[in-house]
């Protein structure tokens, strides 16, 4: 196959040829409900889960996507399967994305249009987070805050993602490779612009409530993992405070599962390193892929880099 394929409202188009309108909804107004599945031995990793909760974002912004979830799903893996040629052994996201459709710049809003569905797959590339795997990367804390959850409840998976790329830039200010924790209004943690954050205190595993970040997959796997393993696990609202004084802490998202954060704001987390806990999650993640998640993003990399992190680990 010389190029992979795009599902967009029921055809297939090779990458180069799949176009949607300008005036759709998702151009217009990033007007789109989205998630990102990704695979372990190019076997889909919870994707009824994350199907699941498209449609619960469809649902609340009154979005049908004339199709059901056990068609959406199907469709999903005919995408993946077709497409699979394409990535030898590696592993690949699958990526929805629906839209309102297409409607006149100046037209009502409230019109029947048909819904714009894109399903397609992109390369599981580890490669920017494989050294936060081994090292730890450093958390900051932007100037920009959380949207408030009473103007656009962070629940509903979007593309309306402004807010999110503004609070990165500022966080790429301090430091060119941090990883931002977004404060809500009243200077709670909130979450990561794509994934959740959790931290260690004296052997309790503790994370936001998702009234104010994202219901995310990973998220709920990685406490499902710490219970089965008996770690404790507190859904707490948390402050900077409590990332400065733990013991560790990691984000969680769907590409890298787990990373850690060895700094935040400058300061070390814990003793710099990563940690004990961490590990043991790191580890229960590994298990559920099939393979050691850390040692495959690693091996990945070109030395003297590679060797460095095997040597280190």
């Amino acid at each position: 196959m010389s190029e992979r394929l795009v599902y967009i409202s029921g055809e297939f188009y090779p990458e180069s040829e799949a176009k949607i309108s300008v005036f759709d909804s998702a151009v217009m107004l990033g007007d789109t409900a989205t998630e990102s599945t990704r695979t372990f031995l190019q076997r889909p990793f919870k994707l009824r889960e994350h199907v699941r909760r498209l449609f619960l974002s469809l649902k609340i912004m009154r979005l049908d996507p004339e199709v059901s979830p056990d068609e959406m799903e199907r469709v999903s893996l005919e995408v993946m399967e077709r497409n699979l040629p394409a990535y030898g052994d590696e592993d690949l996201w699958i990526v929805h994305n629906i839209s309102r459709g297409a409607y006149p710049p100046s037209g009502d809003q409230s019109t029947k249009r048909l819904p714009t569905v894109i399903i397609h797959t992109a390369p599981m590339n580890l490669d920017y987070w494989a050294e936060f795997y081994v090292r730890g990367c450093h958390a900051v804390t932007p100037m920009s805050r959380m949207m408030p959850a009473q103007s656009l409840d962070p629940k509903i998976k979007n593309r309306s993602r402004m807010a999110y790329t503004l609070a990165e830039l500022e966080t790429k200010l301090v430091d060119p490779r941090a990883q931002g924790i977004i404060l809500d209004t009243d200077g709670f943690l909130a979450e990561n612009k794509g994934g959740n954050f959790f931290l260690v205190q004296d052997g309790v595993l503790k994370t936001p409530p998702t009234w104010q970040a994202l219901a995310g997959v990973t998220r709920q796997t990685t406490i499902d993992i710490a219970r089965d393993k008996g770690i404790a696990v507190e859904i707490t609202p948390l402050q900077p405070y409590d990332v400065y004084t733990a013991d560790e802490a990691f984000f969680t998202s769907t590409p890298y599962c787990i990373m850690p954060a060895t700094q935040f704001n400058g300061l070390p987390v814990g003793d710099g390193k990563v940690g004990p806990l961490t590990r043991r999650l790191l580890e229960g993640w590994s298990e559920l892929a099939g393979f050691d998640i850390v040692d495959k993003a690693v091996r990945n990399l070109q030395p003297p880099l590679r060797d460095e992190l095997l040597a280190a680990r």
